[in-house]
């Protein structure tokens, strides 16, 4: 685990408020946030990740979004945004996404103050390096995780 520095990050996006069990209701998104970036020929600047905006113990509000050069305006159900800069703890995860919550559970577990209010995070994000249908051996998949320090 390690402390990065980063800058702030233009990103489309789509969002939902989702369940364990409905997960895929925002995680199956990222096709059509990548085709609203192509029909604009806008480039992407990244791998695609998650975005949680608040965590209970019941749901997740969620961003399923793609790092882009510049902020746009958004149309439809995608919409543009910001990730913020500031210094973010982060750990790389390698293997099948039932091992994230470990991961997250870890960095959570560390002694400094997270940038959250409640159950409202500023930056608490997923990374999908991997494309499932490029590598499906879920051994070899590399996710990294970041939760942005409080300023």
């Amino acid at each position: 685990m390690d402390i990065e520095t980063r800058a702030e990050q233009p990103y489309a996006a789509v969002k939902a408020t989702v369940t364990l069990e409905t997960f895929a209701k925002v995680a199956d998104r990222f096709p059509e946030v990548m085709q609203w970036l192509a029909d604009r020929e806008l480039p992407v600047l990244g791998a695609p990740f998650l975005r949680y905006l608040r965590v209970t113990a019941e749901e997740f509000e969620v961003e399923a979004g793609i790092p882009t050069a510049a902020g746009v305006p958004g149309d439809g159900a995608v919409f543009t945004s910001t990730l913020p800069a500031g210094q973010y703890l982060v750990a790389l995860h390698e293997g099948s996404l039932d091992g994230l919550a470990a991961v997250t559970d870890q960095l959570l577990a560390h002694a400094v103050r997270f940038d959250r209010d409640g159950d409202r995070w500023g930056a608490r994000i997923e990374t999908y390096f991997t494309d499932p249908a490029v590598e499906p051996d879920q051994s070899k998949w590399s996710t990294e995780v970041a939760i942005r320090l409080a300023d």
